[in-house]
């Protein structure tokens, strides 16, 4: 008996207990130190596997690089990493910062590819007193209005009177003439794209209308590739009309001042602004090493273009829609049917989309957002709540002051990852369309927020993130 309780008072003591704990704490450490290093391992070697598709070029500032003109600082945007979501969540997260773009946005991009296209064809003439119409929520007129100043034209730009003040103040100091009008449906003719139409064809017709104050006729139409875009010429109608012109006849033709309704959400070199420039910059800065691919619509080039050409070099790229509340481009992609339960009559806080986030979600079907639908994976409903929530986390975290829709982007990559299950470094790109100082008055004014039953809490982030997958 004796010596079986000298066993037990030296098995169990205290300081032999205290000595297999500490054992047991240094292999549990050990262990998660060698599966830490194995994953990572892994990583790497999973990044080197992938060929190149492409030749190599390494990020660098070449002493002849001199780019000609605003228009020349337009694309080649950095991919950066978000730091805290991507170390949460296991997975890169990278952002296509567009909104180092001169005009300040992704749709510089779209601006400088309708007009280039546009003069490409034969439509615009630059120095001429020609006008660019167009009817958007904001970024696509100040980047319009900045590349028309570039090359020698004017701009008109009609919206809707409850965007941000900001986008009204920048265009009016980039000199293009802003028409302000109610909110409303796309089957109103007063509704802001069919006005910025309206205007283009009525170019040159009336004397007391200060975008074309020496015409004192009706513009002739000039035959376009596209039913949408709309092209008129203060010239003769004799002129305008006749097929067989000589030399100095045609030279005058094109001097003619000329009314350009670029119909950015209808002109197919939306879709090409990006198919030929956002998707090949991703797929050379990300080697190849892409897994998904993340985006808002609102014109529906972006997702389209970018999407499109990312499929067809790795086919197995997801692609999914970011949309906000209000928007019917969710229920399209999961249902077929473009409807949201917030368009029910009485409901809505304003006509258009009901939503904070300002530049994507629509309620009708572009041609542009079709060339999307055969690309589309999924798609994630973005409530005003969580995008803001979006914002605040980023600059807390990260030290990143973005937009709506940039925050409303970044949600959909967390639901996107969650609902993979992914957590082994899986990369999800999305676009960073623009930066919060376009959105001081509405999405970044806390006052305004809570007039508007917003609430602002970085907490639901932080929920979003620790969810189960």
């Amino acid at each position: 008996m004796g010596v079986v309780t000298d066993y037990l008072l030296t098995r169990f003591s205290p300081r032999s207990t205290a000595r297999h704990l500490f054992y047991g704490v240094l292999i549990g450490l050990a262990l998660s130190l060698t599966t830490t290093s194995v994953v990572t391992y892994y990583r790497e070697r999973r990044r080197k596997q992938l060929p190149p598709t492409f030749e190599s070029r390494p990020i660098e500032l070449r002493t002849d690089e001199v780019v000609d003109g605003v228009t020349g600082l337009i694309g080649n945007t950095p991919l950066v990493r978000i730091q805290s979501l991507s170390n949460a969540l296991g997975v890169e997260i990278l952002g296509k910062a567009e909104f180092m773009n001169p005009g300040g946005s992704v749709k510089d991009r779209v601006a400088l590819r309708m007009i280039t296209d546009a003069e490409e064809q034969g439509l615009l003439h630059p120095h001429t007193g020609s006008r660019i119409f167009e009817g958007t929520v904001g970024s696509t007129g100040i980047s319009i209005a900045t590349i028309a100043r570039a090359r020698g034209y004017e701009a008109t730009i009609i919206m809707p009177d409850d965007v941000a003040e900001e986008k009204v103040k920048a265009l009016l100091a980039l000199g293009a003439q802003v028409e302000r009008v109610r909110p409303a449906s796309i089957v109103d003719k007063k509704q802001f794209v069919n006005l910025a139409r309206e205007r283009a064809r009525n170019f040159g017709s009336d004397p007391e209308d200060p975008a074309h104050p020496t015409h004192t006729h009706r513009g002739h139409l000039i035959p376009t590739a596209s039913s949408s875009i709309v092209v008129t010429t203060t010239a003769d109608e004799a002129l305008a009309d006749n097929a067989l012109m000589s030399p100095k006849e045609e030279r005058e033709f094109a001097m003619k001042p000329r009314g350009f309704f670029a119909d950015q959400f209808e002109n197919r070199s939306n879709y090409y602004a990006h198919f030929d420039g956002t998707g090949p910059e991703i797929w050379r800065q990300t080697s190849g090493w892409i897994d998904a691919f993340v985006s808002g619509a609102g014109t529906g080039g972006t997702i389209a273009g970018t999407g499109q050409y990312l499929k067809s070099k790795k086919k197995d790229i997801l692609v999914a829609l970011s949309d906000p509340e209000g928007s019917g481009l969710y229920n399209k992609v999961k249902y077929g049917v473009m409807f949201d339960r917030k368009e029910a009559e009485g409901t809505k806080r304003r006509h258009q989309v009901d939503t904070v986030v300002e530049g994507i979600g629509i309620n009708r079907l572009t041609h542009n957002f079709e060339l999307a639908l055969p690309v589309i994976d999924e798609a994630f409903r973005v409530t005003d709540a969580e995008a803001v929530a979006m914002s605040r986390y980023l600059v807390h975290h990260d030290g990143l002051f973005l937009g709506s829709s940039s925050a409303c982007n970044l949600v959909a990559c967390i639901k996107l990852v969650k609902k993979m299950g992914w957590n082994n470094g899986e990369r999800i790109v999305t676009i960073l369309c623009d930066s919060g100082s376009r959105h001081y008055s509405k999405f970044w004014n806390d006052d305004y927020l809570a007039k508007a039953g917003i609430p602002v809490d970085m907490g639901i982030i932080e929920r979003l993130l620790a969810e189960e997958a």
